[in-house]
Formats: structure tokens, sequence, C-alpha cells
């Protein structure tokens, strides 16, 4: 009697042939001239209407998504021996069950292992076949061994504050180890240990150096005064952690930003308080060689549970949830800060950071582990990567590495991104130097880039050019006239506006090898903006936004555009003698300016507008105060110039 035989759609563990030849006996192959009487034909399937998730970060689990599939493979005529070994292998969290998959060949009824509801509700929770609790479920497990390797088996405050301050020290390594394996490949335990069992930085090697030692002081202000950020930042994670999801939009977007802007509007709004936590902090634990950067981290972390007020971070939501205006456009900014303005590139330096030596020890104090979450670290402008360089502290929440192609939008809400803007800015006592802004391409959007009219970049550096006193008493345009944003990298061109491609997961298709379609996106980045502190950048965002809409802009200017068409030199010619000596802009120009933000924001929504109108109508009016009050300062100035020449002569 013919033994009966199966179709097996498998989407796990199984699809490795070792581990499907070692539990069923059987290998398989993709290629039917191989077929052999111990390797069966497999063939590359879909099965709609389910969703493959892990929230053990072990195993995975195929649960009822009518809007996903799951890519795996079929395996044919899998006799039923076999099929009884499998049974035995899948455990008690699996029912199988008989499931139509897509083939090349047609659909294919087959035998599949899904998720058995009750059983994965009592071992994960109601919640089991959300992704977050992946991500729970491995912080959990990250969590234990920091329990089992620091100070394994005590139970005292000290020991537990001693495994805290380790974690936030390691905090690069979290946020890798989430990053890398988060719907890709599970996480084991023996790989958890291997990663995080390791030496906790230390600052005792720069006692003994002369040159820091005048700036030790500073730098170990900024880390407690971050270790309190990354606390109150993670107990209002924890804590409302629904209500920040609520407000955040979607997944696609950075999940800290709501929890970051109110923990920095905490810390702000208190700076009295926390100067004196800080003063107390270094009378306490002068810098020498009794004390490490470990404890200054364990002293951060006890202050922070101590005056974290859940009322105050309650209103801070609160608050957000008020005055939040989401849009659809996924947007990002990159800020940078320098004591030391445009010449903390230069590489003979006349004048030295007083502070922090243009952050030469910034790695030295962990600060780039610290600042993970608003994607912190040191830009030199020179695309090296040598230790101890000087350069910008950038910051940009959301990035994911230092490269900065892999990251995700900080969020769709103009007001959110202005606040967090500002917040950061007024942070750091670190002058403000300039500021990226980032915005989505739509997939339409990708092809025929136009090049901006001189006209609207003239308004754009009217509005974030940042103006300023020339010496002669006449405004000038200063992004433009101490060429921050002119290179001569491959001939002068202005870095004004530039396209790049980011990705928001390290995840690959399995199948394809490649990384899904959501996962890649198109962004502009304008990159001509002074960064000021208090300035309102929320207007710029709303027309920066418009103007993307409704005229798809590109590169502006590449030496490549400028060497292949005249008229675009003489236009950046124009504009530059423009930043230098400024004229008003015309009553036109402003008006074909604001038509085209307004269609933009307009057709948001597709066709329609996706803010409400008193809120375009608001933003249409604040850029065109912004325009008319730069039109007045530069009449003002410019009649001041021409009567004290008259009275010269």
């Amino acid at each position: 009697m013919t033994e009966p035989t199966y179709n097996l759609f498998i989407y796990g563990s199984l699809r490795d042939p070792n581990i499907f030849r070692s539990v069923s006996g059987f290998g398989f192959t993709l290629k039917p001239s191989h077929k052999s009487d111990d390797l069966l034909l497999g063939e590359l399937a879909l099965l709609p209407g389910y969703r493959r998730v892990s929230p053990d970060n072990v195993y995975w689990y195929a649960v009822a998504d009518q809007q996903a599939k799951i890519e795996g493979f079929i395996i044919h005529d899998l006799p039923l021996s076999a099929m009884k070994e499998i049974d035995r292998y899948e455990g008690k969290y699996y029912e199988r069950e008989t499931v139509t998959v897509n083939t090349a060949s047609g659909p294919i009824h087959a035998q599949a292992f899904l998720a058995r509801p009750k059983a994965m509700r009592k071992q994960f929770g109601d919640r089991f076949h959300v992704n977050l609790i992946h991500e729970l479920w491995l912080r959990k497990r990250i969590e234990k061994v920091f329990e089992q390797h620091t100070r394994p088996g005590e139970h005292s405050p000290d020991a537990d504050m001693e495994r805290r301050a380790r974690r936030e020290l390691l905090g690069t390594t979290e946020r890798d180890l989430v990053v890398s394996h988060l719907g890709s490949d599970v996480v084991s335990d023996f790989y958890l240990r291997h990663e995080l069992d390791r030496p906790y930085p230390t600052i005792k090697h720069l006692y003994e150096e002369k040159e820091a030692e005048s700036f030790i002081y500073n730098y170990l202000v900024m880390v407690v005064k971050h270790v309190l950020l990354n606390q109150f930042e993670r107990l209002l994670y924890e804590r409302y952690r629904f209500d920040i999801e609520r407000l955040s939009q979607s997944h696609r977007f950075f999940t800290r930003t709501v929890s970051l802007l109110a923990a920095l509007r905490m810390l702000n709004a208190n700076t009295g308080p926390i100067d004196l936590i800080l003063q107390r902090c270094l009378e306490s634990m002068p810098p020498c060689t009794d004390f490490d950067l470990i404890d200054y981290v364990k002293y951060a972390i006890s202050v922070a549970d101590s005056i974290f007020d859940a009322r105050v971070a309650h209103s801070e939501l609160e608050r957000i949830r008020a005055n939040k205006q989401p849009g659809l456009i996924p947007m990002g900014a990159e800020l940078e800060l320098s004591n030391l303005g445009f010449r903390a590139v230069e590489k003979t330096q006349t004048n030295r950071d007083q502070t922090f030596d243009g952050f030469r020890y910034f790695h030295d104090f962990a600060l780039d582990v610290l600042t993970w979450k608003l994607g912190g670290y040191i830009d030199d402008h020179s695309g090296e990567s040598t230790p101890k360089r000087r350069g910008f502290l950038e910051l940009a929440p959301g990035r994911l590495n230092i490269a900065g192609e892999l990251s995700k939008p900080a969020t769709g809400d103009p007001w959110i991104l202005n606040q967090l803007i500002r917040e950061i800015t007024e942070f750091y006592p670190i002058e403000p130097h300039s500021l990226h802004l980032s915005f989505q391409l739509r997939k339409q959007q990708r092809a025929n880039p136009h090049v901006l009219p001189p006209a609207f970049v003239k308004c754009l550096l009217a509005l974030g050019g940042g103006t300023q006193e020339h010496t002669q008493g006449r405004l000038w345009v200063s992004r433009m006239a101490h060429s921050e944003i002119r290179q001569n990298t491959f001939g002068e061109e202005l870095v004004f506006a530039r396209r790049s491609v980011r990705h928001s997961s390290l995840t690959s298709d399995e199948i394809a090898m490649k990384r899904p379609g959501y996962a890649i996106t198109h962004v502009q980045q304008y990159k001509f903006i002074r960064l000021e502190r208090r300035a309102n950048y929320e207007p710029l965002i709303m027309a920066l936004k418009g103007l993307q809409l409704a005229y798809n802009p590109g590169d502006y200017l590449t030496a490549a555009q400028l060497s292949q068409s005249l008229r675009l030199r003489l236009q950046y010619e124009q504009i530059k003698e423009w930043a230098e000596n400024p004229e008003p802009l015309s009553r036109r120009t402003r008006g074909r300016f604001l038509d085209a933000i307004k269609k933009g924001l307009m057709d948001e929504g597709h066709h329609r507008p996706a803010h409400k109108l008193h809120y375009i109508d608001w933003a249409l009016g604040a850029i065109d105060i912004q325009l008319r009050l730069f039109n007045k300062e530069v009449e003002r100035r410019n009649i001041y110039i021409d009567e004290l020449a008259t009275k010269r002569r």
C-alpha cells in the first residue's frame, strides 16, 4: 500500500535544508532535475492572509492578517511518516491546517503550521500578534543577560543601579541588536551574551592626559545631563507607551520622537534645578582616579528616578496632543552645533574651542552611545573616520547608524518637528550652526525633478539662510556669504539641496535577498538653513513641504549641473551677488512663491489637503510675514547706508 503524501508550506526554521533534513529525514531542492528518492521538490510560494511574527524572538509564527502575505516554500509529496516527525517538531503553539498558497504554476492546497491563538495568548499575552511584542520580548531577554552578568544573584538597589548604568553605556549595542534582528533573524541567548558581555568604557586614562585636563569637567556635565535625558525618555516611553504610539502616527516614524520631545521639554523647563544637580554631582565626585565614567552614570540614573514627575510628563504629552498637526509627508532634521561655527572643520584652527576642544573626546566619554536616541556623532565634513577628530556635533533623531543611510523619519508633523529642533538646540550648551531638513519623496517624484527658479531660492534664503548684519551695516545671507554651503570638491557647487536614498530596516526578503520596498525611501534634503536659538522653523518647514509637492525640485546646484548649463552658471552668480547685498523681494516673486506652496499643501492628501485649512492659512500668512519683514529690514538698512554715504560727502 502506497504511503500517503502531503504538500507542506514552510516559512520558518524548516526553510533551512539542514534543519528540514534533520527533522524529516528528507532534503529539498528548487530544481526539478535534482529530485531523487531522499530529495523532495520545493517551490517558491506565497501564503496570503497571514503575517509572520516572532514574539519570542526565537521561532516564527503565522497569524491571520488579511492585508499581509508570507513568503516561503511549498514542499511537494512529503510522506506521512515525515509529516508525523514534523508534527512532533513544531510543538504545542502550532496547529496544522490546510491552506491555499500561490505559486508560479497557480494556487495549490497545502498543509501549514499556523499559530494556535489560545496557546500564544497564554504565553505572550493578548497582543502577541503585534510587532512591538517582538521588541519587548527581545529587550526583556537583554535585561536578563545584564542580571546574569552584572553582580549575578545580588538583589540590592546598588546592584540594580549598576546593571542599569552598564545598560546605558551599551545603549548602541542594544539598539543594533534590535535594528539588526527585529523582523529578520532570531537572536540566540549565546549571541546576546556575546554582544552584551563586554567591558564598559572608562575615562581613567584621560586623568593622565594633560591636554584633556581642562575639558573633563565640561564633558562630565554633558554625560550626566544626557543620562538624565535618556532616563526621562525611558520612563516616559515605558509608562505612556500606548499614548505615545497614538501620537506617533505610524511605526514608519522614529518611535522615540514624541517621548524625546516631552523629556527635552521637562529638562529645559527646569534649567535652574538641573544646574544645581550637575554642580552637586561634580562637587561630590570631583574628576579624579577615584571615580570612573560608570559612577557618574549611576549618579544620574538615581537622580532621574527621584526627580521624574509623572504628572508633568502626562501634561507634556497632553500639550503635544493638543497642538499636533500631522501630515502625510515623512520628515527629518539634522542639527549641527559648534562653538567655532563654520571654522569647526578648518584643518588649521586659529581659534580653539575652549569648552569641548571641538568634541575631540566625544567617544572617550561614550557620548556616541549616550546620544544615540538623538543620532549624535561628530562630523568634520572630510568623509573620513579618524580617531579623536574635531568637528561639529551633529544630531539627527531617527538616525540608526553613523553613515546615516539607515534611518527613520522623525515625524510627519511640522509642529512636532519644529518643537524638537528648538528643544534640542536649547538642551545643549553649544552654539547652534546649521540645520538640514529632509522630506520623503513620493514614488512619482523620483523621476523628472525640476531645477528651482532663482526667485524661489532667494525666498528660501530669506526665510532660513541666516540674514546677519555685515560689518558695513548692510544685511547679507550668512550661509552663502561665509561659503558654508559652497564647496569645491568636484568643482565649485552650491550644496543647497540634495537627493539621497535611505533605508529604515536591515531586514532582507528571504527569497529575493533584498530589502523590502517599504524600507527603501528617497529623500530630498535641504542644507541651506541657518540654525538659530528660539527661531520658529514651522513656516519654513511648511514652505519646503508645499514647494516639494508642487514643484518637485531636484539637486541644486551640483558641479555637473553648472558645467553643463550656461543659464545655471549665470543664475548662480546672480544668487551669490544677491546674497552678498540683498535687494527686497518683489510682490510678484512673493506671490508666485506662496501660490506654489499653497498648491502643494492643498494636494498633500492626494488631490486634497492633509492639514486643516486654517493651519494652511496660518502657515501661508506666517511665510508672507517673514518675507515682508525681510524686505523691510533690507530697505531700512539700505536707507541707513545711503544716509551715511550722503553725510560723508
